[in-house]
């Protein structure tokens, strides 16, 4: 028997990574690893080819791989790991001297006029055999609330974080000197939502609301047996691959939300619009199923979401979109509510912001 609505709840998304879990998915060609919105790494592979006047006579080579993080849902600091490994030296080489700089900064932040605060751990430089002794470090980046865009809403802080790798040869050596690298790393995002957790920072309003970074989430549902949202994601995937089979009809129908070239975004604020969005979804049910869609304990689902602003209300709000470019359908009542709890939980733990500043996608499995 499916589990009552109110019963459920999304899975909470990871907030740590190990430094083995970073490595295992930076394999191959791989520049990032996103775990969760809450959990990414990066990485950096550094080789110096050693010469002397008289041509190369050796390589060395070292990693550095950086893990972002969101440790606590109740406190506004992002830390970066940053481990260094995977030292070799092949030949003659001059490695004793070298010098590996690390540093983090923040370049860029949305408004301008947010204040950064940084740990005082980095930068830090150290020579090879020192760095080998000593290879971790971790480096926290917070703003603090009310600086940022939407106050009264989201009170959103955009920033860029860059970390940055240098190698220093020590005299006498021929080549790039300092060689430095600036390894990607996903934009931070600060928040401070009323809608959203932690929105009083229990007590300490210096920590209300939290961080993310700047990635698009998913929303997982499952078409599977005996899932309680089962009939609704199945309802979605036939939206995503059948689109021309569902009501209203629309022979261009292409309903987004199954990938980030075509996210959705989230619809929270605008109460009105999000009732419009339902109400042109319950107007296309009844246009096809009847005024007794709902007989037989069922609700008029629709996709995309009422609570995005790609909702069936759309067209009225964008004249530039495509029109009937959702799907509606009368499903079990149930499984409805059920994919329903499951949405705002969703919602909830990842920290998806009401507007075009923040976005999500839906898979099926």
């Amino acid at each position: 028997m499916p589990l009552a609505a109110d019963s459920l709840s999304y899975p909470e998304p990871a907030r740590t990574m190990t430094l083995d879990e970073c490595k295992k998915n930076m394999g191959g060609n791989a520049q990032v690893y996103i775990k969760s919105r809450f959990s990414v790494c990066t990485a950096q592979q550094v080789t110096t080819v050693w010469a002397t006047s008289n041509g190369t006579v050796g390589t060395s080579t070292y990693y550095v791989y950086i893990r972002g993080s969101v440790p606590k849902e109740t406190d506004r600091t992002m830390t970066f790991d940053y481990d260094v490994t995977g030292f070799t030296a092949i030949g003659t080489t001059g490695v004793a001297g070298l010098k590996i700089g690390l540093k983090g900064t923040v370049p860029k932040s949305w408004p301008s006029t947010a204040k950064p605060v940084l740990g005082s751990t980095l930068p830090v430089t150290k020579t090879w055999p020192q760095m080998q002794a000593a290879p971790h470090y971790t480096h926290t980046l917070r703003y603090a609330p009310g600086q940022g865009n939407g106050s009264g809403a989201a009170d959103a802080i955009f920033a860029v974080y860059q970390p940055e790798i240098t190698s220093t040869l020590p005299a006498g050596w021929i080549g790039e000197s300092p060689a430095t690298g600036k390894p990607f790393m996903f934009a931070p995002r600060w928040d401070a939502g009323a809608y959203l957790r932690n929105s009083t920072g229990a007590g300490n309003p210096a920590n209300r609301g939290g961080a993310v970074f700047s990635v698009v989430a998913t929303l997982q549902y499952s078409s599977k047996s005996g899932a309680p949202e089962k009939a609704v994601a199945d309802h979605i995937k036939q939206a995503f691959t059948s689109p021309k089979t569902t009501k209203p009809l629309n022979a261009l129908k292409d309903v987004p939300g199954d990938n980030v070239d075509q996210p959705l975004n989230r619809l929270y604020l605008d109460q009105k619009r999000h009732d419009r969005n339902r109400a042109v979804a319950v107007r296309e049910c009844r246009r096809y199923w009847g005024d007794k869609y709902a007989e037989g304990g069922k609700d008029c689902d629709e996709f995309p979401f009422a609570s995005t602003n790609q909702g069936a209300a759309i067209e009225e709000y964008d004249v530039h979109v495509e029109k009937k470019n959702y799907s509606v359908m009368p499903l079990d009542a149930v499984q409805n509510r059920a994919a329903g709890t499951l949405l705002a939980g969703f919602y909830m733990n990842n920290r998806i912001i009401d507007g075009p500043d923040d976005a999500f996608i839906v898979k099926i499995d």
